[in-house]
Order: structure tokens, then C-alpha cells, then sequence
């Protein structure tokens, strides 16, 4: 596969310089759509919005989008490109249209306003994940002129060159779990996710450890349980404290769950940390080791001495379920003892965890008395999600990233965090978190989802557009 040419390589230059700028050009627009979740009085159709602002980008390129809106202001977008039909399912370029919300405080650009200041574009959804959309988009373009340019109705003729259709869908919701887009589309659109295999965010985003670039490939994600926890206290006079303040036990419930939990490693963390380990120097590789033990102390040590605060965090969050207090209420009054508190709690489970494991987790953190004074409430749970790390597309995203930087190391590894691959698992598509982005080494890129100054390098999406064009046209050609 690697001594081809690539198929990018068929384009000129100046046919890549328009496709990138149309590119930033998309992403800024995109950015500019407050697509907060949960919609917000002064947007509340900006999903909506979205959608039909990508579909008439994918009309004005010759095809029939279609959008859908399940509930009110929720906009769901898909097309399909198609192949001679000769070579099998079709491949999926998925994505959501939903950001979480920006407090524009602390930010030095204006989180809607799709500035670019120093070769970076900001806004939220910069990263998470509206340049995925764009980039996908880009190379859906990309295809549809070709189609033209051959005499073709990209609406309804063969791509030429191409074997397997392509379905691009760009959904609502993702980041409440999906139920109005996703999840949805699941459900009442199975066509539009129902592939050999997906392409989704957060993978293929270069990470410098010691002074090696490699490439993390999701192929796993973690389950999420988000549960209430009800604390009944009694109520009474400020002046005369007691034991059974709900505030006082809602601060023992947060210490005790917050401690970090046993380590377990998954295959996919172990042959991670192998093929990591077996790259690094000698004086750092054999300390990824410790990491594997039941020694608590020995993993965070080595942790701490092999890599960056913000990869230490990401890792020692993939060898454990999690549990985060998050949400606190107690109290009416600073002179009232609150006879009632809650806490809410987010918890990421590895595979082979469950539900009612994660539950009785909670139960035996807090202790028999403790537990007794609560009342534990699930609000919503995603089981874990894993795809095969060999095979036809996962070993073409090892071997595209290996073509154009030699030097990159492609890694299989699994996300702290859910998308919405759970519900394309839900269908029987494997699902790949893969957005290429070739980084400098000191981007803090896993600190931009969800954070402040939320930013996408306009070289690292340059470099990913051919690398993703190179993969859907080996894949479905």
C-alpha cells in the first residue's frame, strides 16, 4: 500500500491552497454558529443553524443533503457520495455540530468570533470538534468537483475512482449523549451511520513525548455513569453545629470518592504503553512499566518522571474507572444547618466494567454509614466502546499517518471520555476516532477540549486534509 502514490499527490498545489483556505473558511463559519448544548435562549435553533449551513455548502458542490430535526432547533445533516458499488460497505466521515458552552471571561478571543491571531484559529469548537466537520467537508468537496470535473452528477454518479460509497453525517446533541442527534439517527436513519467503518473525533493528533511524535489512534472509548447523589442531613441553628450537617457529609462523600482508584489495564492501554515504551529512550521507556503494577505510588512516579502533566493526566485516567464530583448544592442560609445536599458525580468506566460495578464502587468508597445517609440515583450511563486495532482501515490509518510524516509513530489507544461511537456500535460499525493533525510539540492540545482559548493550528489542518483525503480515497477505491 505505501510504495503507491499517494492519491493526494494527484492534486497540484494550488488545488490543496484553495481546498485548505475553503477549509478555515468553513471552520470560522462554523464557529461563528453558537451551537451551545443545551441550546440557549438567545440560539436556541443554532444546531439547526448548523446543519442547514453545511448542507447548502454540500449543495453548492452538486449533492443532496438532507437535514433532519428530530426535536426543535436540533439539526442532524447527511449525504451520501457514491462508489461503483464494487468494493463493499461504505465508509463513514461522521461528526457532531454541538459545543459546550464559553464563558467568554477569561478567554482573549471572543469564543464565537472565529478569530485567527498567530497561525491558530479560536473559538469553541475550534478542536471538539468543528474542525473535524470542516476537514471531513473539505475532502467531501473534494471528491464532488472531481465528479464534476469528469462530466459527472455528484448527486448521483459514481465518484470516479471510487469502489465504496461515502457517507458524510454531522449530527446534534453529542455533548448531552446523543439522544436528539446520534442516537437518533440510529434509530430512524440506520443508512446514514451503518458502514464498514467510521471516522470520527479525537485520533490521529500527533503528542511529543520525549522528543518522539506519535500519533494516538482511538480505537476504544470509556462507558460513562453520571449519578445524583441524594445526602439527608437535619436541619438546624447555625450557632450549634452538628455531626449531621449535609453540607459536612456532602464534604465527605467528595473526599472519599474523589481518591484516585485501583489501577486495571486493558489490552488496549497495554499494548499502548508497549509500543510507546519500546520507542522512547532507554532511560525512559522501561519506567512506563511501573505504570502496570498494583503499586499506586510506583505508577504515579513513573507518571511523573516519563511524561507532561497533561499526558500523565489523559493516562492515569485510561488504567482505572474514574469517578469526578462535579455538582454541589447545600444550604439556603449561612445561618442554617442544610438538612440536605447533592452531589453530582461523573464516572468513566474501562471495558469489562459495568453499571451496577461502578454503583457498588461508590457503595464501599463511602463506607456502611455514610452510604446510609445516601440515596444514589443514576442519571444516564454509556457502556464502554472498543474497535478491532488491526484490519483493513485501522492498519490504512497506521500506514497513511506513516506516509506523510515517517517520522510519526501511529499508537493504538482508547479516549477518557465518550462520543458518539456509541451509538454507530449500536449498528456494527467500527468506529475510529481519527481528525490528523500534525502539532508543535508544545501545543497543549488535550487542554483545549472544553477549556479556555479553545484553538486548531491552521498548518496542522493543512497537513491533515490530504492525509484524510489519502484515506478515504484507499478505502473506498
Amino acid at each position: 500500500m505505501t510504495s503507491l502514490a499517494a492519491p493526494s499527490e494527484r492534486l497540484d498545489a494550488a488545488a490543496w491552497a484553495g481546498a485548505s483556505e475553503e477549509l478555515v473558511t468553513t471552520l470560522r463559519d462554523l464557529i461563528r454558529i453558537p451551537s451551545i448544548n443545551p441550546p440557549t435562549v438567545d440560539a436556541p435553533n443554532a444546531e439547526l443553524d448548523a446543519a442547514q449551513l453545511i448542507a447548502g455548502l454540500l449543495a453548492a458542490a452538486g449533492l443532496e443533503p438532507e437535514v433532519v430535526e428530530p426535536e426543535l432547533g436540533r439539526g442532524s445533516v447527511h449525504v451520501r457520495l457514491r462508489g461503483d458499488g464494487t468494493g463493499g460497505e461504505p465508509l463513514l466521515l461522521l461528526s457532531h455540530l454541538d459545543v459546550v458552552p464559553a464563558p467568554a471571561a477569561r478567554w482573549t478571543h471572543e469564543p464565537f468570533a472565529g478569530d485567527i491571531a498567530d497561525g491558530y484559529v479560536y473559538g469553541r469548537g475550534a478542536v471538539d470538534m468543528k474542525a473535524m466537520i470542516a476537514m471531513e467537508l473539505a475532502v467531501v468537496r473534494l471528491l464532488a468537483a472531481e465528479t464534476r470535473a469528469a462530466g459527472l452528477d455528484p448527486a448521483r454518479d459514481a465518484v470516479p475512482g471510487l469502489r465504496r460509497d461515502v457517507l458524510f453525517t454531522c449530527t446534534a446533541d453529542e455533548e448531552a449523549g446523543g439522544l436528539a442527534g446520534a442516537r437518533w439517527v440510529a434509530e430512524n436513519r440506520p443508512g446514514w451511520v451503518r458502514a464498514a467503518g467510521a471516522l470520527n473525533e479525537c485520533g490521529g493528533v500527533s503528542m511529543t513525548v520525549a522528543g518522539r511524535r506519535f500519533y494516538p489512534i482511538q480505537v476504544a472509548e470509556k462507558g460513562f455513569a453520571a449519578y445524583r447523589i441524594a445526602i439527608r442531613g437535619t436541619w438546624g441553628h447555625g450557632s450549634m453545629p452538628r455531626d449531621d450537617n449535609a453540607a459536612v457529609l456532602a464534604a465527605a462523600v467528595i473526599e472519599r470518592l474523589a481518591v484516585p482508584g485501583r489501577v486495571r489495564l486493558t489490552p488496549v492501554m497495554a499494548r499502548f504503553l508497549d509500543l510507546v515504551a519500546a520507542e522512547l529512550p532507554p532511560e525512559v521507556g522501561p519506567i512506563l512499566s511501573g505504570l502496570a503494577g498494583d503499586d499506586p505510588g510506583r505508577a504515579e512516579a513513573a507518571l511523573a518522571t516519563a511524561c507532561d502533566p497533561m499526558v500523565a493526566r489523559a493516562v492515569r485516567a485510561l488504567l482505572r474507572d474514574t469517578i469526578s464530583p462535579d455538582v454541589v448544592h447545600a444550604g439556603v442560609k449561612y445561618n442554617v444547618i442544610p438538612g440536605d445536599a447533592i452531589v453530582e458525580v461523573d464516572c468513566r468506566v474501562l471495558p469489562g466494567s459495568s453499571e451496577p460495578a461502578m454503583r457498588a464502587e461508590l457503595v464501599e468508597r463511602l463506607g456502611p454509614e455514610l452510604a446510609a445517609a445516601c440515596e444514589i440515583e443514576l442519571m444516564v450511563y454509556g457502556a464502554p466502546v472498543e474497535s478491532p486495532a488491526e484490519g483493513e482501515l485501522y492498519d490504512l490509518l497506521v500506514a497513511t499517518i506513516r506516509d506523510h510524516d515517517p517520522d510519526g509513530i501511529p499508537v493504538p489507544v482508547m479516549a477518557p471520555f465518550a462520543t458518539d461511537a456509541k451509538h454507530t456500535d449500536a449498528v456494527g460499525t467500527p468506529t475510529y476516532g481519527f481528525s490528523p493533525l500534525r502539532l508543535e510539540p508544545d501545543e497543549r492540545f488535550l487542554e483545549r477540549f472544553h477549556g479556555v482559548d479553545e484553538r486548531v493550528s491552521i498548518d496542522a489542518l493543512r497537513w491533515g486534509l490530504p492525509v484524510l483525503y489519502d484515506v478515504v480515497r484507499r478505502f473506498c477505491g
